[in-house]
């Protein structure tokens, strides 16, 4: 049926449903209920792009699906392989032409480890937080994703390693991985600011009757909006907290992130005590190295005062900055040791992040800024 732009009436995404949603929007459609596990089985179980494909529905409600409902308004921009294959990123183009990224990061088994695949989030087209040495900071806020944008994402990539499972080169005999691990809400935007539709996407994903994907095998980060780390404490659903610290002290932290002037570090301290009083759970603080600005030794010292009194609920990730069109540059590997020890001396437990997919600006905000100039 052709539909004129007279009567064009907007298409319901059935990826901003959880199941209980998705039951009610059938009985307001006059359908009955119990086909909502079934249609949530065909999308997050199966995978599928197209209604025609959900064969045990009546072929009267495919044909009214297709024509009323749409599984992810999203088109792929571009789709980017690293080298070894371990990181892939997409952009993609949302309904109303705002552009955001995602990243799959693919890892093979390591010792006791099983193989992983994390899909890295974008949680808002731009952001409005301005850390300076982020690609995403410094284009702006565009606006918040919806829970389906957000959901879509995860599926994009779910449906690619269905279809070709990955086994890393030079470990043929590693199981293959056909199934997303883990997801990372650590792409364009601050989770905490969108922050419903956020917690709607990662209901809809840990579903048992869906995706079901472990609320333990997802992670929030946040540059440290404070009264959401406490509402987020209280949420049922335990999911990681990951804290963007980058500076143990105000002075330097709100030179590189404008949050700081809000919601100062004691402050924010004293929000994650509380979250780890609620839930028991460690909380992961990121730290970007930017050489010469907040690797030294003294900084060293100072975050591990900062954090000693969390105990065992604090680690620091180490992650030497990706290069932007700011000036800031990665320290080398002594450095990064050096700043690590330190941090051992004061019994904070840390590690350093990998750097994945620098041939293929992975960083958030990188394939976009690269895209809209040629575009523009």
């Amino acid at each position: 049926m052709t539909i004129t732009p007279a009567n064009t009436q907007k298409k319901t995404d059935l990826l901003a449903f959880t199941l209980p949603q998705l039951q009610q929007w059938l009985v307001e459609c006059d359908e009955a209920p119990f086909r909502a596990k079934q249609i949530y089985s065909w999308l997050y179980q199966h995978l599928a792009t197209d209604f025609s494909a959900m064969t045990n529905l009546p072929q009267a409600l495919r044909q009214r699906l297709a024509e009323e409902a749409t599984i992810g308004l999203v088109i792929v921009r571009s789709e980017l392989h690293s080298k070894d294959d371990r990181t892939r990123k997409i952009l993609l183009e949302l309904a109303d032409g705002k552009l955001i990224e995602s990243v799959l990061m693919l890892y093979p088994p390591l010792g006791e480890n099983s193989p992983r695949a994390t899909v890295c989030v974008s949680t808002q087209a731009g952001c409005a937080f301005g850390c300076t040495f982020c690609a995403t900071g410094q284009m702006g806020f565009d606006r918040h994703l919806s829970a389906s944008e957000i959901v879509a994402q995860v599926l994009f990539f779910a449906r690619e390693l269905r279809a070709v499972p990955w086994t890393a080169a030079g470990l043929p005999r590693s199981a293959p991985i056909d199934h997303i691990t883990n997801i990372v809400l650590m792409g364009m935007g601050e989770p905490l600011h969108n922050y419903d539709n956020v917690l709607q996407a990662l209901r809809i994903l840990n579903s048992a009757d869906g995706f079901n994907l472990g609320a333990r095998h997802m992670t929030v980060s946040t540059v440290g909006l404070v009264p959401a780390i406490r509402k987020l404490s209280q949420e049922p659903l335990q999911v990681n907290l990951a804290i963007s610290l980058h500076a143990p002290t105000d002075e330097l932290r709100s030179q590189t992130m404008p949050v700081n002037r809000k919601y100062p570090l004691q402050e924010l301290l004293s929000a994650c005590q509380d979250y780890i009083a609620a839930t028991k759970r460690q909380v992961t603080f990121e730290y970007v190295l930017l050489a010469g600005v907040n690797d030294t030794a003294e900084y060293a010292h100072r975050l591990g005062e900062l954090l000693a009194p969390l105990k065992q609920y604090a680690h620091v990730n180490c992650i030497p900055v990706n290069a932007t069109s700011a000036s800031y540059k990665a320290p080398g590997p002594k450095a990064i040791r050096a700043f690590r020890d330190i941090l051992f001396e004061h019994g904070v437990s840390n590690s350093v992040r990998a750097e994945r997919g620098d041939d293929i600006a992975a960083a958030c905000g990188q394939l976009r800024t690269r895209f809209e100039k040629k575009r523009a």
